[in-house]
């Protein structure tokens, strides 16, 4: 029995800095429930002093704490301790996650909270796998690159997946020797902390991992140009991506890993094979967390010869959806996270109408749901490539449809000047299938699937306007180390 009363589940709020709930005079945000727009939790936002806490608190631990110097197999341990807590403690990781989620309940406990400790795992695994080097020099001299931790990673994580999300940005940082100070979404604040908690538990030191609660024009903005932060990690729109770039630069001149926005197509040609397969992988690339994912599969390129065919069966399977409670264990169908986000959908819809799109299904919100946003699954097509529907990112579950006659037009119609994070192809020729992924401007290009795997191995991250840098894969850990290059006379 998955389902729970929201109304009984205790929170960890606040900031959690050196091991303890630290308490901020900032500003108080109130917390909603996506489901019911019910406020069920204040913030008091973290300000620059109390962000200057955490990030002092951090660089202190990593060193006193020898964390950063310690054996990269007992940081390994740590971690492998810390995603068997996560695990054990999904119960509660779980409702905390659901009710202030977009998370239905039966996901977070059967895939968020299992991927969440597994990706925890994979980084425990690469912290004594990747390391120095050595290299071939003149006879009386010896090369060497040394890896170092940066010090402290600022991190900051959306709203749409925060228990995953966290887990990308500390287990690579970790690993790695770094200490961090993590800022999530102040839309979805709770289950990091909880994290958080349980990473003490299972053995880190206190103060290496620190939670600062906030709105990112404050918190996440003290957070950057904090002259201790070293790096900084981000998952968030391009349009707060180019600010932290800018912060960045002028605050200290450090790195950033950036995954930002999406607009990312799925190319169907002719002989992609079953159309009931084929529409259902296609659904759940653009509905999967209500749309509110930047890898989602937005834009439908089909072949004209199987456009009709394959667009009745959509209409068909987006009308079986139907809204309800994130924490009712029957609920499959993400709300919108709240009123915002939804008035922005519909505002992308009905300028799409207005420049000429057809709604084939859907196009508005579902009725009766009370404050919770939740919006039917729609289809657009007759578009022009300029139309609204097509160019922005909408961060919702609407599928542009356009029709293509070959393979040429087709890759043509999926580039886009701004976004560069995803593609999926569907085909069944090999040859075709190696084209498409050679010419697509995509960081990711899944064929014949769409959607990321457990495969921890495999990075994600975007061309253009969709980032800078990788998440996940040995790339996010070696991301997370600076290298000094040595040279040595005998």
């Amino acid at each position: 029995m998955l389902s729970f009363d929201p109304d009984k589940v205790i929170l960890p709020t606040g900031n959690y800095i050196d091991g303890q709930f630290y308490p901020s005079q900032g500003e108080t945000l109130v917390v909603k429930r996506p489901s019911d727009g019910r406020i069920y939790a204040e913030l008091n936002e973290a300000q620059a002093t109390d962000v200057d806490t955490a990030v002092q608190v951090a660089h202190r631990a990593a060193k006193a704490s020898g964390w950063a110097s310690c054996s990269p197999r007992e940081r390994g341990r740590v971690l492998r301790r810390w995603a068997e807590l996560i695990e054990q403690d999904a119960p509660l990781l779980g409702k905390l996650e659901a009710m202030g989620s977009t998370r239905p309940i039966s996901d977070v406990i059967n895939h968020e909270i299992p991927f969440t400790a597994e990706a925890i795992r994979f980084y425990a695994e690469c912290a004594d796998k990747y390391s120095s080097d050595l290299f071939p020099t003149q006879d009386n001299s010896l090369g060497m690159l040394l890896t170092e931790p940066f010090g402290v990673i600022g991190a900051i994580t959306p709203w749409n997946f925060p228990l995953s999300m966290a887990s990308w940005k500390c287990g690579p940082a970790l690993a790695a020797g770094n200490a961090v100070v993590l800022k999530p979404s102040e839309l979805t604040p709770f289950s990091t902390v909880r994290m958080a908690e349980l990473a003490v538990q299972a053995g880190l030191p206190a103060g290496v991992l620190n939670i600062v609660q906030g709105r990112g024009a404050v918190t996440g903005s003290a957070l950057v140009r904090h002259p201790l932060i070293r790096k900084v990690s981000f998952t968030g729109s391009t349009q707060t991506g180019a600010q932290i770039m800018s912060d960045a630069a002028q605050f200290g001149m450090k790195p950033v890993t950036l995954e930002l926005g999406g607009k990312s197509p799925q190319v169907v040609f002719d002989d992609a094979g079953d159309i009931d397969e084929l529409a259902g992988r296609i659904l759940r690339g653009f509905t999967g967390n209500g749309g509110q994912a930047c890898v989602a599969g937005t834009r439908l390129i089909v072949q004209r010869g199987i456009a009709g065919a394959l667009t009745e069966k959509l209409i068909s399977l987006c009308k079986t959806f139907r809204p309800g409670l994130t924490w009712d264990e029957n609920t499959r169908y993400a709300p919108m996270i709240d009123a915002r986000q939804g008035n922005k959908v519909a505002s992308v819809v009905a300028a799409a109408k207005a420049a000429g799109a057809e709604v084939l299904v859907g196009g508005k919100r579902f009725a009766d749901t009370g404050e919770g946003w939740f919006w039917q699954p729609t289809l657009l097509s007759g578009m022009a490539a300029d139309n609204p529907a097509i160019q922005t990112e909408i961060f919702g579950p609407v599928l542009t449809i356009q029709q293509f006659d070959d393979e040429d037009e087709a890759l043509a119609m999926a580039a886009h000047d701004t976004y560069g994070l995803c593609a999926g192809v569907h085909t069944l020729s090999l040859p075709r299938a190696l084209r498409a992924v050679r010419q697509l401007a995509a960081g990711t290009v899944w064929v014949n699937r769409y959607g990321r795997s457990g495969d921890f191995i495999i990075p994600t991250g975007g061309f253009l306007g969709s980032g800078i840098g990788k998440d996940l894969g040995r790339q996010a850990f070696q991301a997370c180390q600076q290298q000094k290059s040595v040279l040595i006379d005998f």
